[in-house]
């Protein structure tokens, strides 16, 4: 049996999330019986792949039948029995969470993540807890604690990261939602290389007021990965909250309609920007594929012009990383001397390089951040919409960083991730939606627009994963 035979993305009967709430809500399916066919799947599939590294059928037994017991007392629970899985640096009360690092190795989660918590209220069920690089901070999924995570459609690529074990489980059939975090990418990526739908909404729009610390500080928010835009749609929905507690909460309602996002008009101005404007290397077959389906888009009746958004001097790749190490070395730095062994070596790296960055460098960056805001503010002046590559390759081996080749030309460990940060920085809500495959393996279109306009993202989002159904 291949791989491929192995590990299907939606196994035969599978229904999506939203139906199988819809079916299990109307006592048509017992939420403890939908637990325990997810826990026989984890089961089978999870040694090969290491996508779950924290997993207690009992308590995920328990909590389904807790929701059949509320529904039996007749609450309305919107998202009954849907299995959903949270991502290793997101808090889950009373369970082992480590951030992927053998210094977290015995933390026990005092409390849910807010996100966790309003699913499982609103009754969802966690089945398990997903791998990721330490710290989050790395683009692919492994670490020295759990190992790492490999890809469902081939166990020797890896499925990126840092969300990799969200994406390798939902892939695999492990769940039907998936919570992660994005800081630069690292829900969108994943979701690419995989085939999945990944949302990265705007800042503040879903809190996060308790948890680890986080060393990306104003850039990482928390990530949707779904099977398809519907799904995802109204999972985020359901997390659309102001927590004052948040310091980047925003009293601001982004409204998208029973989860279902509106079909944009016609007329709508998008731009498509396959280098976004700096000469970002692009395979030349990935590039080729997100063409195809801009195309698409133009033959069903959309007006796309190819334009780039005009970015400020510096800007390349991934131009806020030194906050990112700065964050790391002023979190972790004085646990080098004593426990250096216990961290990742590229972590290690980041960490140090933490230390060189002077205040007024990492003033400079803030300020170019700034900048970054409003290029793209006034760029969205002229459109509705940006699309671009996710990623600029397909999945790699697993034990690479990164491909050491990109667009024929030699690539640094970031090269992979380089179409993603920008809306970090930017704030803005950013979603990767399946755009076909490159030598049998997905690649990802990036759907942008401006700071609260998801319904906008998630409706050109539909429109594209609608035309990838009928190719």
């Amino acid at each position: 049996m291949s791989a491929t035979d192995a590990f299907v993305a939606r196994p035969s009967g599978v229904a999506p999330a939203r139906a199988l709430a819809a079916r299990v809500a109307a006592r048509e399916r017992r939420a403890v019986d939908v637990a325990r066919e997810a826990i026989a799947r984890l089961e089978a599939v999870n040694p090969a792949l290491n996508a779950i590294v924290g997993f207690d059928p009992v308590a995920t037994l328990a909590e389904a039948a807790e929701v059949d017991r509320r529904l039996d007392a007749g609450e309305t629970l919107p998202m009954a029995g849907v299995p959903f899985t949270a991502k290793d640096n997101l808090w889950v009360g009373g369970r082992r969470v480590t951030q992927g690092s053998a210094l977290f190795d015995g933390f026990v989660a005092p409390r849910d993540a807010w996100a966790v918590a309003r699913w499982r209220e609103l009754g969802g069920v966690l089945l398990g807890i997903t791998n990721c690089s330490e710290f989050a901070c790395k683009g692919v999924t492994t670490n020295p604690l759990h190992g790492p995570t490999r890809h469902p459609m081939d166990p020797s690529l890896t499925p990126g990261g840092s969300s990799g074990g969200a994406v390798s489980a939902l892939l695999a059939g492990m769940g039907l939602l998936a919570l992660g975090t994005d800081a630069g990418g690292s829900t969108r990526r994943p979701a690419a290389h995989t085939g999945l739908v990944g949302l990265k909404p705007s800042t503040g729009v879903i809190p996060h007021p308790w948890g680890f610390a986080e060393p990306n500080y104003g850039q990482s928010v928390i990530g949707v990965l779904a099977h398809d835009v519907a799904d995802c749609a109204w999972a985020f929905d359901h997390l659309v909250a102001f927590d004052a507690a948040d310091p980047a909460g925003v009293p601001v309602r982004v409204e998208l309609g029973a989860g279902a996002p509106p079909e944009p008009p016609r007329a709508l101005r998008i731009a498509w920007s396959p280098r976004l404007g700096i000469d970002l290397a692009i395979d030349d077959d990935v590039l080729a594929a997100m063409c195809a389906r801009v195309d698409a888009l133009r033959a069903a009746g959309w007006t796309v012009v190819e334009a780039d958004p005009r970015w400020p001097g510096g800007v390349k790749e991934y131009p806020l990383l030194a906050l990112q190490q700065a964050g790391l070395h002023a979190l972790y730095g004085h646990r080098l001397a004593a426990e250096r062994a216990r961290i990742d070596p590229d972590l290690v790296a980041q960490i140090e390089a933490g230390a060189g960055w002077t205040p007024a460098r990492l003033a400079d960056v803030l300020r170019l951040r700034e900048r970054i805001v409003a290029s793209l503010s006034r760029f969205f002046d002229g459109f509705d919409a940006l699309l671009c590559p996710t990623a600029p390759v397909v999945a790699w081996p697993v034990g690479q960083l990164g491909p050491p080749v990109i667009g024929g030309a030699p690539a640094g460990p970031r090269g992979h991730a380089a179409f993603t940060p920008l809306f970090n920085a930017a704030g803005v809500p950013a979603c990767s939606v399946p755009a076909g495959t490159v030598h049998g393996l997905p690649v990802g279109l990036q759907v942008v627009a401006p700071r609260f306009e998801e319904a906008r993202v998630l409706g050109l989002a539909a429109a594209i994963e609608r035309l990838g159904a009928a190719a």
